[in-house]
């Protein structure tokens, strides 16, 4: 059984919360966090303190906090004999102040009560030594099928490329939703190609699976769709994806 110490209050605090006290294998003893009212969504199932002196024995300490606080954090379990693990996808190993660190990096985006089906979700870990490698593959396997040791330099691509797929997409989203709205259209109308789109990409790389004006080239619907935006700033991104578009794929045409 391995014993959990949890460091944060946040959303992913939360969520790897009710992952672990799930698993069969994980103890979550502890949630240590300074925010006295959110340490009381985890107070039915683990003891809580907002005492960081107080911190209890641990297998693992995994911090989930801000990245600009998590080394200030992490001095308050350097001495302890756990794994000392972040949960960063940007920041480096290096930050932990611990003779055993780690990182424990699930990759998803987590919305506060959307509740995720951790099993599905890749855990990228890293640690400063081959047993406590092991001992954070353990922690991973007990709540995901999907567990990849991976070094921070490769953490800090595949977090950026995370950027691209989910916090600029979702933008985009929000681009046509506003659009829809203007004219009284329901944003619901777009959902199945949403879908359809990233269903696409399980069976095809995305460069093959685009389409569209700027994938053919069609400077005429192009043209009318600049002419139908009235927002200078969706001018400017429209203009610039039809570019980038119309080059990735310049030698097709």
């Amino acid at each position: 059984m391995l014993k959990i110490v949890i460091l944060g209050t946040g959303n992913l605090a939360k969520h790897l919360h009710d992952a672990f006290t799930k698993a069969k294998n994980v103890n979550v003893v502890q949630v240590v966090g300074r925010n006295t009212q959110a340490l009381h969504q985890f107070c039915d199932k683990s003891e809580v303190t907002d005492n960081f002196k107080a911190i209890v024995d641990a297998d693992v300490y995994i911090i989930a906090v801000k990245d600009d606080v998590i080394g200030k954090v992490s001095k308050f379990v350097a001495n302890k004999k756990g794994v000392v693990a972040h949960t960063s996808g940007a920041m480096p190993m290096a930050v932990v102040h611990s003779t055993k660190k780690g990182v424990f990096y699930p990759l998803q985006t987590f919305t506060k009560g959307k509740v995720v089906d951790f099993s599905t979700i890749p855990i990228c870990i890293e640690a400063s030594d081959t047993e406590s490698l092991k001992v954070l593959e353990l922690l991973a396997r007990s709540i995901s099928e999907n567990v990849h040791p991976i070094d921070s330099e490769q953490r800090k691509k595949l977090h950026l490329a995370a950027v691209f797929v989910n916090n600029f997409t979702n933008y985009l989203y929000g681009v046509a939703e506003e659009i829809c709205l203007q004219e009284g259209l329901s944003f619901n109308l777009l959902k199945p190609l949403i879908l359809e789109t990233a269903e696409k990409i399980k069976t095809m790389p995305p460069k093959k699976a685009q389409t569209g004006p700027a994938r053919r080239n069609d400077r005429q619907s192009m043209q009318g769709h600049l002419g139908l935006l009235k927002n200078e700033k969706h001018i400017t991104l429209y203009k610039l994806l039809s570019r980038a578009i119309i080059q990735a794929h310049e030698e097709e045409l």
